[in-house]
């Protein structure tokens, strides 16, 4: 066919690509915000560690809610208008931080609506998805995908600018000015897919659900873009309290792992669309589990910043692994399944720091955190050589991708 011919540049359209990363870039920036700044607000409002991993934990579960909303919007208005709706809203968290937060309970509130952008997700994707056909699935998705190095920004200014400052209420208002911005370009550049599917009715959305593949890819993506986000929000609290370190050297080494998590994602696509989606995941499964294994015994500092950036490393290219897999399960409902399987994402981002959270609370240390984290992801991997047996004769023999000897998903 003449699209399988096309490079990845000439075969959707870049504004749009470039558009999607943007709004995801800036949007995942503002959504992780309070993650690096929770040792610094700890300052003026003292709390204990649950509270801590509460407070990095509601934007998680916030962007888990509202990425069913925006996956919906996407749907029947169309990725771009979502977009556009997804970055007016999310000035509303912002204004409040900067200029009206007085109490602990204020900024809970506050950290919540700060979903509103991590639903970007559920508008971004698609929007850049549905441009390009299957063979670049991965890649695009990765593209797209790796707005999520927005938490690179947050980590490695939002404390360095409070210091600064003075007050971390500065840091909400300057985030303001990069979402106005980007509101513009993305206004100005961005266009719907002309191949974007008509809306779905509310039966066809339960009808999705109704099959077992779908709660398996939220599955899978709970513990990769769950563990993803979930560390990245809290690992500038792990450093401080585990290691003593300041909130701004704390912050920095954070920054470190998420690279790793962030850049590694558009890698993930990529691969995934050469050798296979399931191939590459049981891969990064591996990888991730042992990774999380070996941070348990709390190792030195700077082994256990190498250990964190090759964990992160694969379940950031797990990421892009799981939505290579996606559209060629769930093709004609990409939206959908984007909120769906995104949503899942939150909410186990929303579970990594409660449990680690609660754990320290409870024994005093990491390490029985850190067992956990490894366990649920070697339980994915189990579940995902399982449901490779079944895969691999059914949609995924028709996986457009380069031809292996034995690859598991062919």
């Amino acid at each position: 066919m003449e699209t399988e011919k096309k490079s990845f540049w000439k075969s959707g359209h870049t504004p749009t690509l470039l558009s999607a990363f943007l709004y995801f870039d800036m949007s995942f920036m503002v959504w992780v915000m309070i993650g690096p700044l929770a040792v610094v607000i700890a300052a003026d409002y003292p709390m204990d560690p649950l509270q801590k991993a509460q407070l990095v934990a509601l934007p998680i579960l916030g962007g888990s809610i509202l990425r069913l909303v925006l996956g919906a919007l996407t749907d029947y208005i169309g990725p771009k208008l979502t977009g556009q709706i997804g970055m007016v809203f999310t000035l509303i968290p912002l204004v409040i931080g900067w200029q009206f937060v007085h109490s602990l309970d204020q900024l809970y509130i506050v950290a919540l609506l700060l979903g509103i952008a991590g639903a970007s997700f559920a508008a971004a994707l698609p929007l850049a998805g549905q441009w390009y056909p299957k063979e670049h699935q991965g890649l695009a998705m990765g593209i797209a995908g790796a707005g999520n190095s927005g938490t690179v920004i947050s980590t490695l200014f939002a404390n360095r600018i409070a210091q600064h400052f003075g007050s971390w209420e500065v840091v909400f208002g300057l985030a303001i000015i990069p979402i106005s911005v980007v509101f513009i370009l993305f206004t100005l550049f961005a266009r719907n897919s002309p191949h974007r599917p008509a809306p779905k009715k509310m039966s066809q959305y339960a009808s999705v659900l109704r099959q077992g593949d779908a709660w398996v890819f939220c599955l899978f993506y709970a513990v990769t873009f769950g563990g993803f986000i979930g560390l990245s929000n809290y690992l500038t609290i792990f450093f401080n309290a585990q290691y003593g370190l300041s909130a701004v050297r704390a912050a920095d080494f954070t920054t470190l792992c998420v690279i790793a998590g962030s850049f590694f994602r558009p890698l993930g696509g990529y691969l995934s669309d050469r050798f296979g989606g399931i191939r590459m995941l049981t891969v990064l499964y591996c990888g991730a589990g042992i990774m999380l294994a070996l941070v348990a015994p709390m190792p030195p500092l700077a082994a256990v910043i190498v250990i964190l950036f090759v964990g992160m490393m694969c379940l950031g290219a797990g990421n892009g692994a799981v939505f290579q897999l996606v559209p060629q399960r769930f093709g004609s409902e990409l939206g959908l399944m984007t909120g769906i399987v995104g949503a899942a994402g939150g909410l186990g981002g929303y579970a990594l720091p409660m449990l680690l959270g609660k754990l320290y609370q409870m024994t005093g240390s990491y390490t029985p955190g850190f067992v956990c984290l490894s366990g649920v992801v070697l339980l994915a991997l189990g579940l995902l050589v399982v449901m490779q047996l079944r895969w691999r004769s059914t949609w995924a023999s028709a996986a457009p991708i380069a031809p292996l000897p034995g690859r598991l998903d062919a």
